[in-house]
């Protein structure tokens, strides 16, 4: 948990590279997230379900997670995505997320 908004970076669910100049404008296409956080979501390590449950990669290696702050041990939730979003994590999970080794 972040008491101090300022310690939370914007970060790209359509990463810039894939993104044209509309979607890379788009509010829709962006999360607040810890930079350890964004490092491992720009990297596929974790994603979120549309209903804002978070999703841990098969390949990445839970005690680096739970050091970086993100907790593994039990269903961990940020809250339900507007439409925007959900539309823009469908492309992470499917073309970022690593789902296998």
């Amino acid at each position: 948990r972040v008491d101090n908004p300022e310690h939370l970076i914007a970060s790209h669910i359509l990463p810039w590279r894939h993104a044209d100049n509309e979607q890379r404008l788009d509010g829709e296409n962006g999360l607040l997230l810890t930079p350890s956080v964004d490092h491992l979501f720009d990297r596929g390590f974790i994603s979120f379900r549309d209903d804002g449950h978070l999703l841990v990669s098969p390949v990445a290696d839970r005690k680096s997670l739970a050091r970086m702050g993100v907790e593994t041990d039990h269903p961990v939730t940020v809250g339900a995505f507007s439409e925007g979003q959900r539309r823009f994590l469908a492309f992470h999970r499917d073309d970022i997320f690593l789902e296998s080794a």
